[in-house]
């Protein structure tokens, strides 16, 4: 795994195991929300409060619920990263301020041999030269490597042999120190006693500077200016690919920088308008004319400005990640020679131990073969004397065995001739059992056919049984589909019925509304000829007309009486 969100990762890793109290790699969502939304804005990464509403919400739905948070922090943070965009340290002491809190334990007293601040940047310095694997650890060789670059940064020399045997008595199995182990091991002084906190302070800076913000070489150089051709003195700082320059080593006010790519160079130049010790650097566009302080300063500007260029030249940028990474490779392969060498050496101990056995087999082998040949000899001597003990034994037994072989061939005829007579008794007793059998066989027989008879006339009743039931269900379904064809007409005529009966009543309201129109308008004093001619007129029928006849009604209540 390479690349910036690998190495955000590592710091990302302590702030979540700082939030895990119970150590279960379990943290509450409210919490990984908070720790989201702080990631977002310490890494410059727009984000939506929306969206992480959504996400982290208390309910079990959303990806964080069902996956965890590491496919959350690769896809919507890690991902999402742009180097350059944000400040590497901001982010760094974000994440250390979560860890710091819970497990960073300083002497209360204030006999620490680090600040806070310096515990922050040996922090920084562990994740970067660190395993990467979890939980994060620093071999051995690399926990030397820092000491030693702080050691010599204070011109003090570290005692190896002090950290091996302290080394091995603190991995514990874990292949390495864990960061606090470290911290410990350093405030406890035991490795920088009688050194002042300023001192280690500015150690620790240097290398800080070196390792983690790439910084090459920095120190005051004279420049030679652009446009006024007048020499300045400037704080330069180099890295891989800028070398920039400042009014002072306090680095507030930049005044210009130098970017570096493979095309550049640097070249040493004689000593000329006063100044020595001069060298320059070419850029593709201009030439920059500096002065160091003497020859050894200007060989190291040269040197260092050089491995700029070489690191750019080779796509690298970064010194120490390439160094860490060739000091890994250098373990890995000296732990392959030492376990190819060991295996050589469990090989050769296999080998002689091999070697060993089959000799001590072979020393067997020859004492068995000795003892076999002894016991042989015991053996052939005793199987004569058997022999000739049994040739002896045989003898007798023969002889016995003669004159017994004559009895039991006596006791051998008489037995077969009582068997003989047992057969002849058993044969006349088998042969008449078997014509039993054999009568006993066509009665059997007889009575098969019997009942086969009697089978097959169930069998002709069963079929006209079956015929019948047939029949009578064929005569159901035929009376049950007149029946309802008689029902549907029944039910037709009592519709008829009653829409002639209301027909009917419809004629009496006409008739009797007919009857007050007429009486309305009959006068009270009646004119003769009015009423005679009144009287002309055929009176209204008492009964309802004739609508088909006394015989439809008279047919259609038959039919009713006689269903119902």
């Amino acid at each position: 795994p390479v690349g910036l969100p690998w190495a955000l990762l590592k710091s990302i890793w302590y702030a979540f195991t700082a939030l895990d109290v119970e150590k279960s790699g379990k943290v509450s969502k409210s919490q990984l929300k908070v720790l989201s939304h702080n990631l977002y804005t310490v890494l410059c990464i727009p984000h939506d409060p929306v969206a992480l509403e959504e996400h982290f919400r208390d309910d079990d739905d959303g990806p964080v619920s069902s996956q965890g948070y590491m496919p959350y922090l690769n896809k919507y943070i890690l991902d999402k990263v742009e180097e350059g965009a944000f400040v590497k340290e901001n982010f760094d002491e974000l994440c250390w301020t979560l860890t710091a809190k819970k497990n960073y334990k300083p002497d209360r007293n204030g006999n620490s041999v680090v600040s806070h601040q310096d515990a922050f940047k040996l922090w920084c310095l562990f994740n970067f030269l660190s395993e990467d694997k979890y939980p994060l650890v620093m071999v051995p060789d690399e926990v030397e490597y820092l000491l030693k670059k702080i050691c010599t940064a204070m011109n003090v020399e570290l005692n190896s042999c002090e950290l091996d045997d302290y080394l091995a008595q603190e991995q514990q199995g874990q292949g390495g120190l864990t960061v606090w182990q470290f911290l410990d091991m350093v405030n406890s002084g035991r490795f920088l006693r009688g050194i002042e906190q300023e001192a280690v302070s500015m150690a620790v800076e240097e290398v800080y500077q070196e390792v983690i913000e790439d910084v090459l070489k920095q120190g005051y150089l004279w420049k030679k200016g652009q446009l006024r051709r007048n020499w300045s003195e400037r704080w330069f700082t180099l890295k891989p690919s800028v070398l920039s320059y400042y009014m002072s080593e306090e680095r507030k006010e930049k005044k210009g920088s130098i970017t570096l790519d493979k095309h550049c160079c640097v070249e040493v130049l004689p000593d000329r308008d006063g100044k020595r010790c001069m060298f320059c650097v070419k850029t593709s566009s201009r030439t920059y004319e500096m002065s160091a302080s003497d020859t050894r300063q200007r060989q190291e500007w040269t040197l260092a400005i050089q491995t700029a260029i070489r690191l750019q030249a080779e796509g690298k940028n970064s010194l120490h990640k390439d160094l860490k990474q060739k000091r890994r490779e250098q373990r890995e392969q000296r732990e392959q020679r030492k376990a190819a060498k060991e295996e050589e050496t469990q090989r050769l101990k296999q080998l002689q131990e091999e070697k060993e056995r089959k000799l001590q087999e072979l020393e067997l082998l020859k004492e068995a073969q000795r003892q076999a040949e002894i016991l042989l000899q015991e053996e052939e001597q005793r199987r004569r004397q058997q022999h000739e003990e049994m040739q002896r034994t045989l003898e007798i037994q023969l002889q016995e065995a003669e004159q017994a072989e004559m009895v039991l061939k006596e006791a051998e005829a008489e037995r077969q001739r009582k068997r003989i007579l047992e057969l002849e008794d058993m044969q006349e007793r088998l042969q008449e059992a078997l014509q039993q059998e054999v009568k006993a066989r066509q009665d059997e027989e007889s009575v098969r056919y019997a009942q086969a008879r009697l089978l097959a006339e169930e069998e002709e009743k069963l079929k006209q049984l079956m015929k019948l039931k047939e029949e009578q269900e064929e005569y159901i379904i035929k009376t049950q589909l007149e029946k309802q064809v008689l029902k549907q007409e029944m039910e037709n005529k009592n519709k008829c019925l009653e829409d002639a009966q209301k027909q009917l009543e419809e004629v009496r309201v006409n008739r009797q509304r007919v009857d007050q129109d007429v009486m309305v308008s009959i006068p009270p004093v009646p004119h003769p000829f009015t009423l005679r001619a009144l009287g002309d007129f055929p009176a209204l029928p008492e009964s309802p007309p004739h609508w088909g006849g006394p015989s439809s009604f008279g047919d259609q209540a038959g039919i009713a009486s006689g269903v119902f």
